[in-house]
């Protein structure tokens, strides 16, 4: 049986008949309407997917960047540096929005929006904050080459390393403290 809207409408087309002329309720429009309900939902699965994806990426995607821009293997002190500035990216926007809004007013979407992500981020921190791991030249070769796609990804290692200095194993997609 055949599942995407374009591969339906292929095969109804060979019938001889226009698909623009079908009965309502019959066979072959149910057939077009189930194809064209499977892939709108394909597409909106999909897309919220790579919302989603969009956290990890852009991670990556900044401890990469302090990789290139820096060569050589990174102490853990100097890792700890890195993640304190990336807890730190949105600070000046935050205390813009502050200074903006007039005394008495209750704050915008986005200002909550940053305060809850910057909270997340300092508990995640405080557990055991989630990165490529920067010690081993290997991975830092790996990480260095990355085109930004979340299919490559997975061949990195990570780890998550603690407020504290504390370093653990992690996996990728990271689920919880692993």
């Amino acid at each position: 049986m055949t599942k995407s809207l374009s591969k339906v409408q292929k095969k109804i087309s060979k019938k001889g008949v226009n698909i623009t002329s079908l009965h309502e309720n019959s066979r072959n429009s149910q057939r077009l309407r189930r194809a064209s309900a499977r892939d709108d939902k394909l597409a909106r699965v999909s897309a919220a997917r790579a919302k989603v994806n969009q956290v990890h990426l852009r991670r990556v995607a900044y401890f990469q960047a302090a990789a290139i821009a820096e060569p050589g293997l990174f102490d853990p002190g100097h890792i700890q540096q890195l993640i304190q500035r990336y807890l730190k990216r949105d600070d000046e926007e935050l205390v813009k929005l502050e200074d903006e809004r007039r005394p008495g007013r209750p704050r915008n979407t986005r200002e909550d929006l940053l305060k809850q992500r910057k909270a997340m981020d300092e508990r995640e921190y405080d557990g055991g904050f989630w990165m490529p791991d920067m010690t081993e030249a290997a991975n830092l070769k790996i990480l260095r080459e990355w085109n930004g796609e979340w299919t490559q990804l997975g061949t990195l290692k990570y780890v998550r390393i603690a407020r504290s200095g504390t370093v653990h194993d992690s996996s990728f997609p990271p689920k919880g403290q692993s």
